[in-house]
């Protein structure tokens, strides 16, 4: 049985496949164009590009050598572990270049982060349907490697206005990638041999629930296929076709009715992507997020806009850097201690946010021993 949210968010995941593909190509494939000519004379050059000009550029070889050595290790550990076969790896690298455009396009202009998720799932389940542990290596895989570009144009980018070397960037995010995977796998081991009933019912203090949502897409898209045609849930596939109609809508509207201005505004991949964390979020975090952004976002910037263009941003940094002192505090103070958080009223249901039906899958039914 699938649940409410990975239902909708298989139709968004499809939806966005599409969107943000077709998006980019109508709307914004002529600025591409003369962008990619720009870039190659030179011309139009700001202030940062001809003061970092005078660094030199990380060389292409540099590039080509990190993707040769990934890809050799890649192919070793699908080789001799046998969790994925080795000819998908290729596949893997063509779906990360084939997005790249797309998705960093998107993350540049609304700075939100989306990745080739659905496609990655949908062909997953397509080649590898049998194969749930095939099926999470090839989606771990994929979708690790479209993350580290949209991460290492960040870091190029920021390094660009900070004006630090290329290569200098260049080589502390190998550097750092790394590092960082160890401490991830050494933290990862300890936690699992360390918390009792870690990522299960009985802990309610360490329930993952993103890997709840990643071992049900094991299930739903290795497993069983659910999401494939002739299969139960094959009308979800509609995603593809809706997430084609609407850019293109889009554009025609914006065309045919040039003095509306707020049409050249719509971009129907940022509305669906609000709602790609979906699943593991539970549904009752997005009604505060929505009240939050309404408030600053309209109410205030039109009726004190004054404060808003003064103060907005630094308030939603403030409370950003207070969710994470907040989390560093909870984590030592409570988690660490298994200690559980206060019971009340608004905490019920079955992921503790007050919505009863959260974990309710399409027809309404609520699984017993949802946790494994």
């Amino acid at each position: 049985m699938v649940e409410l949210d990975l239902f909708f968010n298989t139709i968004i995941n499809y939806n966005i496949i599409q969107k943000k593909s077709l998006y980019d190509f109508i709307i914004l494939g002529k600025s591409i164009v003369e962008e990619y000519h720009a870039s190659l004379s030179n011309t139009n050059n700001d202030i940062h590009a001809k003061l970092m000009s005078h660094y030199p550029e990380v060389t292409e070889y540099w590039y080509y050598i990190m993707l040769l050595l990934s890809l050799l290790i890649a192919l070793l550990l699908c080789y001799f572990t046998k969790m994925m076969p080795t000819s998908l790896v290729p596949a893997s690298i063509l779906l990360t270049i084939i997005f790249a455009l797309p998705t960093g396009i998107i993350t540049a202009i609304t700075n939100m982060t989306i990745t080739a998720l659905g496609a990655t799932d949908f062909l997953g389940s397509l080649i590898l349907l049998g194969n749930p542990i095939g099926y999470l290596t090839f989606r771990t895989f994929t979708h690790t490697c479209q993350n580290q570009i949209l991460i290492y144009l960040t870091n190029i980018k920021i390094g660009h206005y900070m004006k630090i070397p290329p290569r200098i960037v260049f080589s502390l995010f190998i550097i750092a990638s790394i590092i960082t995977s160890i401490i991830q796998y050494i933290t990862s081991i300890y936690l699992l041999n360390n918390v009792p009933h870690i990522c299960t019912s009985n802990n309610p203090a360490w329930r993952c629930l993103a890997l709840h949502a990643t071992h049900t897409a094991s299930i739903v898209y290795g497993a069983t296929g659910s999401f494939i045609w002739n299969s139960q849930y094959s009308s979800m596939l509609y995603g593809l076709l809706i997430g084609a109609i609407l850019p293109i809508l889009s554009w025609f509207l914006w065309k045919a009715f040039p003095r509306i201005k707020w049409l050249a505004l719509i971009n129907f991949p940022i509305f669906f992507m609000a709602t790609i964390m979906l699943p593991p979020a539970p549904a009752a975090e997005y009604p505060s997020w929505f009240l939050v952004g309404f408030i600053f976002n309209f109410i205030l910037y039109r009726y004190a806009h004054n404060w808003w263009e003064k103060y907005a941003y630094i308030f939603s940094i403030a409370m950003s850097c207070g969710v994470a002192i907040c989390g560093f505090v909870i984590f030592f103070a409570f988690q660490l201690h298994s200690s559980s958080f206060p019971q009340w009223w608004g905490l019920g249901g079955i992921n503790g946010d007050g919505c009863p039906l959260d974990g309710a899958n399409f027809s309404g039914v609520i699984p017993t021993d949802r946790y494994i």
